[in-house]
Order: C-alpha cells, then sequence, then structure tokens
C-alpha cells in the first residue's frame, strides 16, 4: 500500500550484519495512519554499518543476575529479537519474503513481554513512532545513562551520524539501568557465605573502568560463576576451604554410582500370558480341523449355501490369524522420572551449573478449519502445552493453520495473551490437568492436595479471567467481520473521493475487493472471508509469526504487583510459540495433513531445531502435564537410540457413559498396541505420537558395528557416516536447498543421543552439552523458515516419499510408522498412570461411521501400494508384518462378513442350513471354538485392563462398521486404483460445547448417510427371515425345527451385533425417521422378489431325514 506519510525510521535488511548466503528480507513499516509501507527499496546512504555500529560502546561489568548491563551485541541480539516477535513474515514463489512489523496483533491489551505486539514506551525522537526496546521483564531499555527513551533505529542513526546521545548530547554512557530490581526477577537460590561475597565485591570494586580480569574474577570464585547468581550455589555442602575436594569427592562418588535405567520392561504374569497363548493354540487345531471336516462335509441340499459358507468361513480363520497371532507377546513397560531428573535437571561434576541437560523438544497442532475446529478448543490444547512440565527454553510449539484465516490467527495470539496468567497459575499451584476448560469442568473439591493458602483466590481470579477469554474468543469471528466492514467501508469512501478529485462521474459504481482486515489495519495475507486472488484457502502466500519469542535461559520470577495474581518465586516464562500457515497455490498438490507436517518439521528444524517432536491434533491436548518426560525416559534410555517414536494412548472426554459405538477403541488401544510393543512397536496413530526427528529424515537406525566397528561412539558424525551414498550433491535432492536445513540434521541427531554417563553405552553424547544457551532468532533465520514452507519446496526432493510424513494415503500416519520399522527401527508403547493426553471423538453414529470409512480407505490404499507389508524388508519381523499386513487386509472382511450376515436369512427363507444335519461333529467343533474364543476373550481382557463390557462393545461395532464403512471403503479404494478417481474427505468436526448444553446432544442426533443402507438391510431381512421361518415351522404338517434353530441363532446373532445401530437410528425419542422405513422396504421388497423369482415356493414339503436333530 501507498503512503504519503511514511515513518522516519526505516528497517534495515537483516543481512547487513551476517553473511549474504542467507534468506533476503524486506520489512515493511506501519504509519501513523495504520498501513504499512515498504521501505526495504529505499537507499539509506549508510556507509560502514557494519563495522562502525556501537564500536565505542564498551562495558566492563560482568553479566551477573545483579548487574547486567547491555554492550553493542546484547543490544543488537535484543533488537533483532524483537524485530522478529514483533514482525509477521510473508513470502513464497516467486516473491520477497517480507517483515511486516506490527504493532498491534489483537484488540485486547498484550502485556507479556516475550509475545509479539507488547505494549511499550514510544521513543523520544521526534517524528518517530517507534517502541523502545524491553528486556525479559518488559522494562524500557535505554543505552545511555540519562535514561533518554530511544528506539533502535533512532540509536543505530545517532551512533552513525555522531555518536551522541540525543537527550544529553553526550557519548552514550552506560548507566546501571538495571537498579530497579534486576536481580529480583530470579529465583531464589541457597545465600552464598559472606566471605566469598566480599571477595566477590572486591573483585567487582578494584576494576578501574577501562579493563576487567575475568580470569581472576573466576579464579576467586574457583570457576563456579554461572547463572542466578555471582557464585555457585552449593555453598551449603562444600566449604570454601575444601571446596576443590569436595567437587573431587563428588566425581568420585558419582563415578561409583551403579547405573540406573529409564524405563523397565514388565512382562505378563505367566499365571495369564501361558494360559492366553494355549487357548489361542488349541483354537487354531480345532479350527484347521473344523474347516477340513466342512470342506469334507458338504451340503448336497444347498451346495450354494454351504460354499459361501466355508468361503467366508476360510477367509474369517485367516483373518483371525493375522489380528491373534501378534498379541502373543503383550509387555508392560514403566518409567522412572526421579531417575530422569536426577541424571539430566540436578547439578552434577559434568554440569556443574544445574542447568537442564535435557534435549529440546517441537510440538506441533495442526488445524485446518476453524469453522469445523472451534478456535477455542485449539486455543485450550495450546494453553496446556504452554504450561506443560518441561524447561521452558527447550520447548517450542508450532501451530499449522492451512486455512489461513485470521480467525485462527487472531485466537492464538489471544491464548498467548491469557496464557501470561494461566501458566503461572499452574506452575504455582501444580495444576492438573492444565487445559483451562477441563480443568474447571472437574467435578470435585478443587483445594483438594493444595498447599498454599491463597489458591482459592487465585482460582477464582482465574476463572473469572478465563470466562472474559472465552468471551474473547467467541466474539472473534463477528469482531474481524465488523473491523473488515469498517475499513472496508473506509476504503470505498477515500476511492469515492478520489473520484471526484479526477473529475469522473460520482454515481459510477465503485468496485473494491473486500478484504479482511487485521487489528492494526493492514491486509490479512492469508485467506479472506471473500476470496480473491492470493487471498483464497488454495491461494496464499506462507506466513510466519513468532507470537511468543524464545524465552531467557534462566528462571523468571513474578511480581505482586506485576498482576490481578500474585506470582512472586514463580517462573513466569512462556515457551516459544510459533504461528505457522503454508503457502499454498493452484496447481500444487499440497498433500493435505502430511505435507503441513513435513513443513512444520522444516521451519521447525531452522527456527529450534528439538531433538523431538510430539505431535497432536487441535482437539487433543495434555492432560498429563509430565506426559513428555515419560516418553523421553525411553529415547534417553539405553539402546534408545534404535527408538524412532513413542506412542501414546489415546483417551478421549464426552463419550457416552455405555460407548455405544466403541469410541474409546479400548480393545485397539490396550490390547492390540500393548501387544505389538512386545514385537518391534507400535503403529502410528496420527496424534499423540513423539518423534526422534533424525528417524523422520529418512535415515536408518545408528548401526555401531559400521560406524565405529563396535566401539563407544560420543562424537557428532556427519550425513555420510550415516548413509554412505548420501553425498554432499545428493544432500540437496533429498532434503531440498535449505542449508540451514541440512547442517541442521547432525546436530539434532547428536543432541537426542542417550547420556553416555556410562561404560554400557556404546552410543550416546557427553554429559552437559545441552545446557548452553539457545542462539537467539534473527530475520534472516526466520526469513530461511519461511523458504521452507513455500509450495515449491519440495519439487524433485524426497520429502513424502522417503522423508518426514509420507504421502499418498489418507492414512499416512500408518504409513510413516510403516516406513521407520521397515527400516529397522523399533517404536514403544508408552501407558501413563495418569492420561497423557485426552482428546475429542465423534459419539453421532453419522460422523463415527465417516471416520471409520477414513481409516478403511486409506488401508485399502495400503494394500495397494507399494507399502504393503508382503514387500516389506529383512528387518521387519514377521509377527509385525502379520500386524500390518492385517492393516491392509482388514476392509476386504467386509464383503465375506455382509454375505455371512445374509446366510441366516437365506437358511431361513429356504429351509437349508449350512450343514445337512446338526450332527454331534459340527456341535462339538463349535462348541470347542466358541469355548477356546471365550476363554482368550477374558484372558485378553485380563491383560489389557479393559472390561468386557468394552469389549462386546468393540464386537458389536465390529460387524457394524464391517456391514457398513468397510464395505463402501473397498469400493472407493477400488476406483482409486482402476479408475485413477480421488477420494476427498471433510474433517470430522469437533464440537465445542457450552456448559449448559447436554453434552450427549450429538449421539441422539440421526443424520442420514448411504452408509447405513447395508446394515439396515441386513437387520430387517434378517428379522422377516426369521417371521417367515417360525410361521412356516409352526404351521407345517411335519415341522423341521432343527433347520430353525440353526438359522434362528445365527440371526439372532447378527441382530444382537446390530442392537446399537438400531438404537442410533431411534434418536433421542426412540423415533426412526421416514427415509429409514422407505429404504429399508424397498430394498427388503426387491430381495423378497428376487429371492422368489429363483426359488418358487413349492406345494409339497420335502421328506424329513429322521438322521436328523428333532426339536423336542
Amino acid at each position: 500500500m501507498a503512503s504519503t506519510n511514511p515513518s522516519k525510521k526505516a528497517i534495515r535488511d537483516s543481512q547487513s550484519n551476517r553473511s549474504s548466503g542467507g534468506q533476503t528480507v524486506k520489512f515493511a513499516r506501519r504509519t501513523s495512519s495504520g498501513r504499512y509501507v515498504d521501505l526495504s527499496g529505499v537507499d539509506y546512504d549508510m556507509p560502514g554499518e557494519n563495522s562502525g555500529d556501537f564500536t565505542n560502546y564498551t562495558v566492563h561489568i560482568p553479566s551477573t543476575p545483579d548487574n547486567q548491563p547491555m554492550d553493542s551485541s546484547s543490544m543488537a541480539t535484543k533488537a533483532e529479537e524483537q524485530y522478529v516477535a514483533n514482525s509477521l513474515f510473508t513470502g513464497g514463489f516467486n516473491s520477497a519474503t517480507r517483515a511486516h512489523l506490527m504493532d498491534k496483533v489483537i484488540e485486547s491489551e498484550v502485556s507479556h513481554p516475550q509475545m509479539a505486539g507488547t505494549k511499550g514506551s514510544s521513543c523520544a525522537m521526534p517524528g518517530c513512532d517507534g517502541k523502545v526496546m524491553t528486556d525479559e521483564r518488559g522494562k524500557d531499555i535505554t543505552p545511555c545513562e540519562c535514561r533518554f527513551k530511544i528506539c533502535r533505529d533512532c540509536f543505530l542513526d545517532a551512533q552513525k551520524e555522531s555518536g551522541l546521545c540525543p537527550g544529553c548530547k553526550e557519548p552514550f554512557k552506560v548507566g546501571d539501568y538495571d537498579d530497579d530490581g534486576g536481580a529480583r526477577g530470579r529465583l531464589p537460590l541457597p545465600p552464598m557465605a559472606n566471605s566469598k561475597m566480599n571477595r566477590t565485591m572486591s573483585v567487582m570494586g578494584s576494576q578501574n573502568g577501562d579493563s576487567f580480569d575475568s580470569n581472576r574474577f573466576m579464579f576467586e570464585n574457583k570457576g563456579s560463576y554461572d547463572y542466578g547468581s555471582g557464585v555457585w550455589s552449593q555453598d551449603d555442602i562444600y566449604d570454601d576451604r575444601d571446596r576443590d575436594e569436595g567437587l573431587q569427592a563428588g566425581m568420585l562418588e558419582s563415578a561409583d554410582k551403579p547405573w540406573k535405567p529409564l524405563s523397565h520392561v514388565l512382562p505378563m504374569p505367566a499365571t495369564i500370558i501361558l494360559p492366553y497363548r494355549l487357548f489361542i493354540f488349541v483354537r487354531l487345531v480345532v479350527l484347521a480341523f473344523f474347516l477340513a471336516w466342512r470342506i469334507q462335509h458338504p451340503n448336497e441340499e444347498a451346495i450354494w449355501l454351504w460354499l459361501m459358507s466355508v468361503i467366508c468361513e476360510v477367509w474369517f480363520a485367516f483373518s483371525w490369524i493375522l489380528d491373534q497371532f501378534p498379541k502373543l507377546n503383550p509387555v508392560n513397560r514403566s518409567t522412572d522420572l526421579a531417575v530422569l531428573r536426577e541424571k539430566f535437571d540436578l547439578p552434577t561434576p559434568s554440569n556443574p551449573t544445574g542447568r537442564s541437560d535435557l534435549p529440546g523438544v517441537d510440538l506441533f497442532v495442526s488445524t485446518a478449519d476453524p469453522e469445523k475446529e472451534p478456535p477455542l478448543v485449539t486455543a485450550n490444547t495450546i494453553l496446556s502445552i504452554l504450561a506443560v512440565d518441561y524447561p521452558v527454553e527447550k520447548i517450542a510449539c508450532y501451530i499449522s493453520d492451512d486455512g489461513g484465516a485470521l480467525l485462527t490467527f487472531e485466537a492464538m495470539a489471544e491464548a498467548c495473551s491469557f496464557g501470561n496468567l494461566w501458566v503461572p497459575f499452574c506452575r504455582k499451584h501444580d495444576i492438573e490437568p492444565r487445559n483451562p476448560d477441563s480443568y474447571f469442568a472437574v467435578k470435585g473439591d478443587p483445594t483438594k492436595n493444595k498447599r498454599r493458602s491463597d489458591f482459592v483466590k487465585d482460582r477464582r481470579t482465574i476463572k473469572r479471567e478465563y470466562d472474559e477469554f472465552k468471551v474473547r474468543i467467541n466474539g472473534l469471528p463477528d469482531s474481524i467481520r465488523r473491523r473488515s466492514d469498517a475499513f472496508n467501508a473506509r476504503e470505498e469512501m477515500k476511492m469515492l473521493k478520489h473520484i471526484r478529485e479526477m473529475g469522473a462521474d460520482p454515481l459510477e459504481s465503485v468496485k473494491i475487493q473486500k478484504a479482511t482486515w487485521m487489528a492494526d489495519g493492514t491486509h490479512w495475507p492469508g485467506t479472506w472471508a471473500v476470496s480473491s486472488r492470493d487471498h483464497g484457502k488454495g491461494d496464499h502466500p506462507g506466513i510466519l509469526q513468532v507470537m511468543l519469542k524464545p524465552p531467557s535461559p534462566d528462571p523468571l520470577s513474578g511480581c505482586a504487583e506485576d498482576g490481578p495474581i500474585d506470582f512472586t518465586d514463580v517462573d513466569i516464562r512462556l515457551p516459544m510459540f510459533v504461528y505457522m500457515s503454508r503457502e499454498k497455490r493452484k496447481g500444487y498438490d499440497h498433500n493435505k495433513k502430511a505435507g503441513a507436517m513435513n513443513a512444520l518439521v522444516r521451519s521447525s528444524a531452522v527456527l529450534s531445531n528439538g531433538s523431538f517432536i510430539l505431535n497432536l491434533d487441535c482437539d487433543h491436548y495434555i492432560y498429563n502435564c509430565k506426559a513428555i518426560r515419560e516418553g523421553l525416559c525411553f529415547m534417553l534410555d539405553r539402546a534408545g537410540e534404535e527408538i524412532c517414536y513413542i506412542q501414546f494412548p489415546q483417551r478421549f472426554e464426552g463419550i457416552d457413559p455405555s460407548d455405544r459405538y466403541a469410541n474409546n477403541n479400548t480393545v485397539f488401544f490396550d490390547g492390540n498396541m500393548r501387544a505389538s510393543d512386545g514385537i518391534q512397536g507400535p503403529f502410528y496413530v496420527g496424534t499423540g505420537c513423539m518423534f526422534r526427528r533424525f528417524a523422520l529424515y529418512g535415515f536408518d537406525p545408528p548401526n555401531l558395528e559400521k560406524i565405529n566397528n563396535g566401539e563407544q561412539e560420543t562424537r557428532m558424525l556427519t550425513h555420510i557416516d550415516f548413509d554412505p551414498l548420501l553425498t554432499e550433491k545428493l544432500i540437496p535432492k533429498r532434503f531440498g536447498n535449505s542449508t540451514i536445513l541440512s547442517d541442521s540434521i547432525p546436530i539434532c541427531e547428536f543432541h537426542g543421543r542417550p547420556l553416555a554417563d556410562d561404560a554400557s553405552v556404546k552410543y550416546g553424547r557427553p554429559p552437559g552439552i545441552l545446557t548452553a544457551q539457545r542462539d537467539p532468532l534473527d530475520p534472516s533465520t526466520v526469513a530461511e523458515a519461511v523458504s521452507v514452507i513455500s509450495c515449491w519446496y519440495e519439487d524433485k526432493t524426497e520429502w513424502g516419499g522417503r522423508v518426514g510424513w509420507i504421502y499418498g494415503s489418507v492414512t499416512e500416519d500408518v504409513v510413516t510408522g510403516y516406513r521407520m520399522h521397515n527400516r529397522g527401527w523399533r517404536s514403544v508403547y508408552c501407558i501413563t498412570k495418569r492420561d497423557a493426553f485426552r482428546g475429542s471423538a465423534p459419539i453421532n453414529l453419522t460422523d463415527r461411521l465417516h471416520q471409520v470409512l477414513r481409516w478403511a480407505t486409506g488401508s485399502v490404499e495400503i494394500f495397494f501400494s507399494r507399502n504393503n507389508a508382503f514387500l516389506g524388508t529383512r528387518k521387519l519381523k514377521f509377527l509385525q508384518r502379520l500386524s500390518y499386513i492385517n492393516v491392509g487386509v482388514y476392509p476386504f472382511t467386509s464383503a465375506f462378513l455382509i454375505i455371512y450376515c445374509f446366510l441366516p436369512a437365506l437358511s431361513l427363507f429356504s429351509g437349508h442350513f449350512i450343514v445337512q444335519t446338526l450332527n454331534i461333529v459340527f456341535l462339538v467343533y463349535l462348541l470347542v471354538i466358541t469355548f477356546c474364543l471365550i476363554g482368550a476373550a477374558v484372558l485378553e481382557v485380563k491383560w489389557s485392563g479393559i472390561s468386557l463390557e468394552e469389549w462386546w462393545r468393540n464386537e458389536q461395532f465390529w460387524l457394524i462398521s464391517g456391514t457398513s464403512a468397510h464395505l463402501a471403503a473397498v469400493l472407493q479404494g477400488l476406483l482409486k486404483v482402476v479408475a485413477g478417481i480421488e477420494i476427498s474427505f471433510t474433517l470430522t468436526t469437533k464440537a465445542a460445547v457450552d456448559e449448559n448444553e447436554d453434552i450427549y446432544a450429538e449421539l441422539y442426533l440421526v443424520k442420514w448417510t448411504s452408509l447405513m443402507i447395508p446394515p439396515i438391510v441386513i437387520g430387517m431381512v434378517n428379522i422377516i427371515a426369521i417371521a417367515t421361518a417360525f410361521a412356516r415351522t409352526v404351521f407345517s404338517a411335519k415341522p423341521q425345527w432343527n433347520k430353525f434353530v440353526g438359522g434362528a441363532f445365527f440371526s439372532m446373532w447378527v441382530l444382537t451385533h446390530l442392537y446399537p445401530f438400531a438404537k442410533g437410528l431411534m434418536g433421542r425419542r426412540g423415533k426412526t425417521p421416514t427415509i429409514v422405513f422407505v429404504w429399508s422396504g424397498l430394498v427388503a421388497i426387491t430381495l423378497s422378489l428376487l429371492w422368489i423369482s429363483i426359488n418358487p415356493i413349492r406345494s409339497t414339503s420335502p421328506a424329513v431325514s429322521s438322521s436328523g436333530f428333532q426339536f423336542p
């Protein structure tokens, strides 16, 4: 946009202080009118800027917590960080990366100093609308002792032109700007001995202002200088006179301590697992004899009925083997969080500072449509992440908004603003769960186990703040619409005024673009409410905003006067939080969620490069604040370098008490997944999974024999050490052109290794290397992150094929996990005592069927692709291969299941059964198979920890989904493979329920879908068949009760499984929609007429076999 009164300041190119190899950033500046003007093309004649800035500005006092002066480098660093935090970066294909400085992110006031748009003092220079830089507590930073308030740009201009402070007209002099209490923000540490303090102050006072002997300072403090105190805080352990001796003794004591594992494998009790395996073996043997007997004894009276039943039974036996055999070796696991804390969070001889030595963790949250995924639900998930119990400086949270919606952007900004209170409140009172909506919905005494006397007052305050937060979130759609209407009307009036000034016809209609406007009065670069070029859901630039800049490395306590809650002695820092919306353009395949996840992987590698990645859906929040620590107990344990991911079970809220449609899916999560953990590991199921970043880059697990001939390895390796074929020339073809991204790969691998604190750890990293401060963000780094999320970046690379989330299937999660297992990695299933994560699931029958349809369609795609486990490598274990084969095969069971569900009705209609007579051999086989099935099911319930009711609900929904969604999935998959017809799915709606609404209202809502037709027909046909056969048998001269009992028994088996489906059709009031009866009647009549035409009713009854079973 144009502006007649641009601001005095021009935002300088971030590359002026850096090498020329990085990304170029063009800055834009907000003007007083609320618009922005691009100033990066203006020539501001700044000769020698690189060498001249801050050359006369020197600090001699050491940067201790009690005295934190600024030097030129820290000033420049803070400036870049503030610019990054206050800039909205955009860019993409054939466009420059721009950083739009934002004075205002949301309508409400922002107070946290880490957040974008934080209100600060205005620059005192005439004609300048910039803001004075602030420190980590939000206090103004002044580069001169006269306290003249000046922004970074004016400071640079003054340094370059005259070197004089505009306030006092003298050279810049460093003042003790932190005498307002710079040290009070630090969390208290053990007090220092007087003698040591005196020695420290004597060194400080002896400086003449021109030099500072840091060696002497460190010597007098025994090399113990560290954060939080000028002296190492262990005076209560070692006396001054024997400090060195104490350190040496501590090292020896640590070396003598036995090595402790972080996790344990707990095998199943033999009293449960041995009988369980015996039942499976007996059933397998009996099933083989039964099928052989069935094949050898056909029903000559109804050979077609016998043939269909035998084919179905053979397939069911094959499907049962695929499902049951991988369950032969279930295991339980436990973690030891105390050992994790001892190794990584406490001072040790290798880490005397006591800073956390834990690796960085990046958390991904994905969303696509704020209308189907309410922003309030997503905001609560983000708040639970920001409050997680993990070192704040090691956490980075990223949200991918695939819709590019301003509503999501401002909702996330509101969440960050509210997090200023919520996160310290959780830390102060040890709150669980840390999702505010779930926390306030918990029934019971909130004061239980709370020790602080001010908890009730604080809880009342935070509840009031959260209610206001919800009002702001829910009001955002109207607020954005009204704001946009107002700005569009203003633009229209300006256009009319311009027309009048030009002498044109004022009655001529004026057409302007109906833009969507941000809170600072500029166009939103993403999707507009009224789509236009470059502003549509599938056509907008890449957007990246660091909403919460990286926190300081040291704890920062709050103050009583800083807000409505007293956070004295509570760490008020917030983790880094980044909003990202990848670039989308027409003509590009963006690969849905998998493409969004890969964009997150690349951008996070550039910005934070956490060694581990935890991905969550927008409706899955952290229920256990120590969940990340639990997962890392496996990753950082001995041989943990072989683990590619930790899968947590999915737990759900808002499910009806009876779990009518098996939404909790406990048989799968507590049975199948726990059993897979005893082989090569569980499947990746899309959310609640912690990845090793290095494994996502397509490498095989480290092979110590090839790397270092089996010797202990603790050095950083290169790409070619892991893949000898990956030369420097091939790196861009695999990972893309970003050198920052490719250079980050060995680093994340090295940081993610187990701790080499014992000789038994053959592959690890030295202790203490992760205690260093993270490098601050600068504009060129953020510009690189924007570059790697552009729509063209993946062209001619292996992203989506070998690297990252795998493309080509709607169930990209299973395929991604399979590829890792196929390369030899193993995974671990982590079941915590307190659920790690909780989310929502569709409780409506139609939504549930569509969800299952999407999963099943992905399985069919897997079966017809090169990801079929039949084609797996030798690194895939046999039982693990069976598990993955079952994933691709199970939807095809639907065809056989539907036939088998019609067989009882056909038997009753025809008067024949699947066997010619109900003789004793058939009944014995059937009885033994049933007994083994029940025995194995009871024991499976025992070792998996589920209930019999949950097991039965799972059996019921298996038949419901198998006769509806699975069949449709097979048909859709065949259409895609044969005809190339792509399949599109809608997002599963995540509902945000108000306190006064019925949380189970969706359960009773009947929404018609064609998926309901097959089970309805099956139920109606079986009911009609039972009534017809019963009437015919009762009024027959010689009733054949043996055939009726056999057919009726299996018909009742089918109807019993369909009971939840029938109940769902009735709705809340027990009324079935008319369309259900219409469809059912038409189909049932058609099938009846078809059967009569094929097998007309005979006038005489067949002779009764005297050898058959007779009803008493």
